[in-house]
């Protein structure tokens, strides 16, 4: 070690604030949805009666259920509903309106910023849609455009509370305080008994930098209102940070807990209360409990990682912090205790790496550099070690000085504060390798946690809360079966189809869906049975195509894709321009070389570079087949999506995105209402890091009734 110099161990709790904006705005969408709610009451049931009366559904009737369904947090269904009333009668403002409502209740903010404008566009005076519109502005953190959207809701309803309160908070946020005061002002001449009011005040007080006048807002509105757990959580950070009173911040974030015990930010910050307190087993106890609420959160277990290093568990505070660089590699700080926990713990390997990625961002960082040449002694490289040395010598030379003077955690908050002033200025700070590596980490966190749905419908309720598998959506298959899937369920058109099963010539009625069936054992059987007919029959008689492609569907069902194939190509030998056969085939190698690959992976014993080469040649040849196919199919027959939405999956296995993306632009032009390619393609747009498409792609395909575009979308932000 150089003389007179001790590395600084990097400890920086991150306190989650109150999360005062969004909460607000969800609360703020509650009242418009209750509203809308009491609006609707006395008309349920005499819609619900009058549903089965008519066999032709009107319009009125169609957005009335639509409206029952969101009152009954339905929103998915809802949703279907107001899409087909605006099918009907594209020129009327209420189901765009109200379908608004239902995606902000899904979080997603794109979509019903979208259709709050189809609807101000239609009816400028719907007030509650310039209410919408500006809380998803808010959430998207264009605060300029929520506040024009406040002002023109106030210019119809000037003494709205809710559009005085959400102005109040964009211009705090945009810091124009004086503008901000004013509108909290003008709101308490309204209302001198609006808790929240006072709440905002006391935000905009630390802003400024008063204390004592925050706290003394805080007491107010506690005084007008005991059941806010966010004053009891802003009371609580303001005698943490500023007075040092742990124990009366502890008593004040329990308060906050006993009103919202679901909310994990409470329990981070109490944990960070209690470690103050020297309670590190309360401490550990709440950063365990909030991430079972949110397993997800970065600063619950980033301060869980650093409180475990403290106590010597060192390799599940390594976890901790590696969670933390999945999610934000950026994140200096976690890199940093990592590095120096591998180093402790003799993974040297690691820790170089480390090491090696933190001097690259910061290469006047002397500390590093004698970790680094340290960890290079203790694997043996005692040049390299001597040069870190050496390099850290000349920097503490260049500064005279002996004592590390480099801040990581100073340097860390700047740059935050530097990139939210962008965001402010509206700026999208994200760039596409961000993006990307965000996807990226979606696909490998685990999505097995403690989260409930809300109801035994998993297509009710907030389903952007669920942790979902993101998978694409996929192939369209033929089957002789058509799982009716409720809401998802969907009856998709062939011509070529309706042309077999009018002929009768196949032993069962075809159809399309997307993905497998699941047969039981009296259908395999069946099936079974059939290729034994068809055996017969193909032996004893002209072979005809037809009989061909039914032996191949069976054979398909039971998972003989070999004989699949054989059996497609047979019937495409005989009748060259048999389409169906075509698309068969196609979706049978592909199946075989699932099939294939699964089974190679469980079985694989060789990493040989000749090997995978082998595999990856081989891949390519089925892949080539496949797309051959499916070519062939869109020669034969323009206008058929589904064969384009294949090859787009085809080329989405390969990591060929920009080819897949275009098949399913192709698709979505011959079928402007396929959620299924809408979804593929936002997830391709989400791999190439173009997040702007990404997200309205998916906010249409939630649109149309995709779940898991909800989750990705609130995964995304």
């Amino acid at each position: 070690m150089c003389p007179g110099f001790t590395p600084k161990k990097p400890k920086k709790h991150y306190f989650c604030l109150p999360k005062q904006d969004n909460r607000i705005f969800y609360q703020t969408m509650l009242e418009i949805v209750n509203k809308i709610s009491r609006a609707l009451v006395t008309l349920m049931w005499l819609s619900l009666a009058t549903a089965a009366a008519h066999a032709q559904i009107n319009t009125d009737q169609v957005l009335s259920i639509g409206r029952n369904a969101m009152y009954f947090e339905d929103y998915i269904l809802s949703i279907q509903y107001f899409n087909q009333v605006i099918n009907a009668k594209p020129y009327l403002a209420e189901p765009y309106f109200y379908r608004s409502v239902a995606k902000i209740s899904l979080d997603d903010f794109k979509g019903a910023e979208a259709d709050a404008s189809m609807a101000i566009e239609r009816n400028p005076f719907i007030t509650d849609a310039y209410q919408v519109r500006g809380v998803a502005r808010q959430n998207m953190r264009n605060f300029t455009g929520a506040i024009d959207d406040y002002n023109a809701g106030l210019e119809l309803l000037p003494e709205d509370k809710t559009f005085l309160f959400n102005k109040a908070v964009c211009e705090e946020t945009l810091k124009r305080y004086d503008e901000a005061d004013s509108t909290y002002r003008r709101l308490l001449g309204i209302d001198s008994r609006n808790d929240r009011a006072y709440l905002g005040l006391a935000q905009l007080k630390m802003a400024l930098g008063d204390t004592v006048a925050a706290l003394a807002m805080v007491d107010k509105s506690l005084e007008l209102n005991k059941n806010n757990p966010n004053a009891f959580s802003m009371r609580s950070q303001i005698l943490m940070r500023y007075s040092k009173d742990f124990k009366k911040a502890l008593a004040d974030i329990e308060e906050a807990i006993k009103l919202d015990p679901k909310f994990a930010g409470y329990f981070i910050n109490r944990a960070y209360m209690k470690y103050n307190l020297d309670d590190y087993f309360g401490a550990k106890s709440d950063y365990d409990y909030a991430l079972g609420l949110n397993p997800l959160s970065v600063e619950g277990h980033f301060n869980r990682g650093l409180l475990l290093a403290e106590v010597g568990e060192n390799n599940k505070a390594i976890d901790d912090f590696s969670f933390v660089l999945r999610r934000d590699a950026t994140n200096f700080m976690a890199l940093y205790n990592r590095a120096m926990l591998y180093s402790k713990t003799g993974q040297y390997k690691l820790a170089l790496a480390d090491y090696d990625a933190m001097l690259a961002k910061y290469p006047e960082f002397e500390a590093g550099y004698m970790a680094r040449g340290d960890v290079k002694r203790r694997m043996g490289d005692r040049k390299g070690g001597e040069r870190d040395y050496d390099k850290a010598l000349s920097i503490f030379k260049s500064k005279k000085t002996h004592v590390s003077d480099f801040d990581p955690a100073k340097l860390e908050m700047e740059q935050m504060q530097e990139r939210e002033q962008r965001m402010l200025a509206g700026e999208d700070v994200e760039t596409g390798q961000e993006v990307i590596t965000k996807f990226n980490d979606l696909l490998t966190v685990d999505t097995e946690t403690d989260f409930k749905p809300e109801y035994k419908n998993r297509s009710r309720g907030h389903v952007q809360n669920m942790n979902m598998d993101i998978e694409p959506e996929p192939m369209f298959v033929l089957s002789y079966y058509n799982p009716n899937s409720g809401l998802g369920s969907k009856t998709h058109y062939m011509r070529e189809i309706t042309d077999v099963n009018e002929s009768h010539l196949l032993s069962h009625q075809l159809s399309l869906i997307s993905g497998e069936n699941r047969l039981s054992e009296a259908e395999i059987k069946e099936h079974f049975s059939s290729i034994e007919y068809y055996d017969g029959l193909l032996a004893s008689a002209q072979p005809r195509s037809v009989d061909y492609l039914g032996r191949a569907m069976d054979y398909y069902l039971v998972k003989n894709m070999d004989q699949a194939v054989a059996d497609a190509s047979h019937a495409i030998e005989l009748s060259p321009k048999f389409t169906l056969a075509y698309f068969l085939r196609a979706t049978a190698l592909f199946l075989k070389w699932r099939i294939s690959e699964k089974a190679g992976q469980q079985t694989a014993t060789s990493s040989e570079p000749a090997d995978k080469m082998m595999r990856d040649k081989e891949t390519q040849r089925t892949m080539n087949a496949i797309i051959a196919d499916l070519d062939q199919v869109i020669k034969l027959s323009p206008k058929n999506v589904y064969a384009y939405f294949n090859k787009g999956n085809v080329y989405m296995t390969v990591g060929d995105y920009t080819s897949a993306i275009s098949c399913f632009s192709s698709a979505i032009e011959a079928k402007p209402d396929m959620g299924e390619a809408y979804y593929n393609r936002g997830l391709m747009y989400m791999r190439l890091g173009n997040k702007e498409h990404g997200i309205a792609d998916l906010s249409k395909a939630g649109e149309m009734g995709i779940l898991p575009s909800y989750n990705v979308l609130k995964r995304m932000r």
